[in-house]
C-alpha cells in the first residue's frame, strides 16, 4: 500500500474518531484504542464501574458504522442458545429449523458479559476466534465485518463471573473507563449527558469501508527491529518471576496487528516504536496471570498493569 493510499483511507477513520469523541467526552485515549481494535480485526473488552460510559461507547461505535447491530444484556440465567440460536422442530415440514440468535450481526454488544455463567460466556469463543458458530454439527458463517464489544464490571463487584483466560485471550485488548476528569464531567452535565448526542449520531462508515480499512492495515510495513522489540517484551513476560502465565503467540500477533492499526490511524504506511510501546499494556494485561510472589495492595488487574509497565520500560526501544 502506498503512503498516499494510507493517508487517503485514514481520513475516513479520522472522521469516525471525531464523531465518537463528540459523544464520549474526555476519553480521547479510550476512543483511539477502541478504533485500533476495530481496524485490527479484534474484539474489544471495556471494563469499568457502572455509569462511566462503557455501554455508550459500544452503542456509539455501532451507530457510527452503518452495519447490523445487536445488543445482549447478559444475566445469570442466560443460556448459550440465547446468544447463538436454537434448532426448532417444525411439524409442518417435519424437520428442524435453525432460528438464528443475536450473534448473527456485524456488531454485537455483549453488555456486562461477566454477569452470566462461564457456560454462556464460552458460547462466544468459536464466533470470536473463527467468525462462525457450530450448532448440531452444522457450521454457520457470521456476517463480516464481525466485532464483539463486551463490557464488564470490575470482578470485585457482587454477582460477577470472572472470564477464563481462554476467553480473555480472544479479545484484542482490554481498556478501562474510569471516572471523567472534572472539566469533562462539567461539560457532560452542561450538555445534558451524552445521550442526546448518541441519538443524533449518524453513520460515518459502511461495513464495506471497515473491511477496506482492515485490509489496508494488513499492508502497513513493520521493520524487523520492531518485531524483535515486541518479541523481547513477550519473552520477558514468560520469564518474569511475577507472572505465572506469560504472553502466548496469539498475544504477540495481537500486538503486531494493533501497532499496524495505530500507524494507520496516524496516516502512516509504516510502524514506528511509538505504535508498539503504548499498546503493550492494553493488549497484554488481560492475558497474563500475576503469581503469589507479587505482594501488593493493588487489585490483581492493576498488578498486571504495573508488572507489564515495568517490563516494557526495561526493554530498549529500537532506534
Amino acid at each position: 500500500m502506498s503512503p498516499e493510499t494510507a493517508i487517503a483511507t485514514s481520513h475516513k477513520a479520522a472522521e469516525l474518531e471525531d464523531a465518537l469523541r463528540r459523544v464520549i467526552r474526555g476519553k480521547d485515549d479510550v476512543v483511539r484504542l477502541a478504533l485500533v481494535s476495530v481496524f485490527a480485526r479484534g474484539h474489544l473488552l471495556i471494563e469499568g464501574v457502572p455509569g462511566v460510559g462503557k455501554t455508550t461507547l459500544g452503542q456509539a461505535l455501532a451507530r457510527a458504522i452503518d452495519c447490523t447491530f445487536q445488543r445482549v444484556q447478559f444475566t445469570s440465567d442466560m443460556l448459550p442458545s440465547d446468544v447463538l440460536g436454537i434448532s426448532v422442530y417444525s411439524a409442518l415440514d417435519q424437520e428442524f429449523e435453525f432460528k438464528r440468535g443475536p450473534v448473527f450481526t456485524n456488531v454485537l454488544l455483549a453488555d456486562e458479559i461477566n454477569r452470566t455463567t462461564p457456560k454462556t460466556q464460552s458460547a462466544l469463543l468459536e464466533a470470536m476466534n473463527e467468525g462462525q458458530i457450530t450448532i448440531d454439527a452444522h457450521s454457520y458463517v457470521l456476517p463480516q465485518p464481525f466485532l464483539v464489544i463486551a463490557t464488564q464490571n470490575p470482578v470485585e463487584h457482587h454477582g460477577t463471573y470472572p472470564l477464563p483466560e481462554s476467553q480473555l485471550d480472544r479479545f484484542l485488548m482490554r481498556i478501562r473507563m474510569g471516572y471523567p476528569e472534572a472539566a469533562a464531567e462539567r461539560e457532560i452535565l452542561r450538555s445534558e449527558a451524552g445521550a442526546a448526542h448518541l441519538q443524533d449520531l449518524r453513520p460515518v462508515l459502511t461495513g464495506a469501508d471497515v473491511l477496506e480499512m482492515q485490509q489496508a492495515v494488513q499492508h502497513i510495513r513493520v521493520d524487523e527491529a520492531l518485531v524483535s522489540y515486541a518479541l523481547e517484551i513477550v519473552r520477558r513476560t514468560r520469564e518474569s518471576e511475577f507472572l505465572s502465565l506469560g504472553i502466548s503467540p496469539r498475544g504477540s500477533q495481537a500486538l503486531y496487528r494493533a501497532a499496524q492499526a495505530m500507524a494507520f490511524l496516524e496516516g502512516r504506511s509504516f510502524c514506528i516504536p511509538e505504535d508498539f510501546k503504548p499498546l503493550a499494556v492494553p493488549v497484554f494485561a488481560h492475558r497474563v496471570v500475576v503469581n503469589g510472589h507479587y505482594a501488593s495492595t493493588l487489585k490483581k488487574s492493576e498488578q498486571a498493569d504495573q508488572v507489564l509497565g515495568e517490563i516494557v520500560e526495561s526493554v530498549a526501544v529500537p532506534v
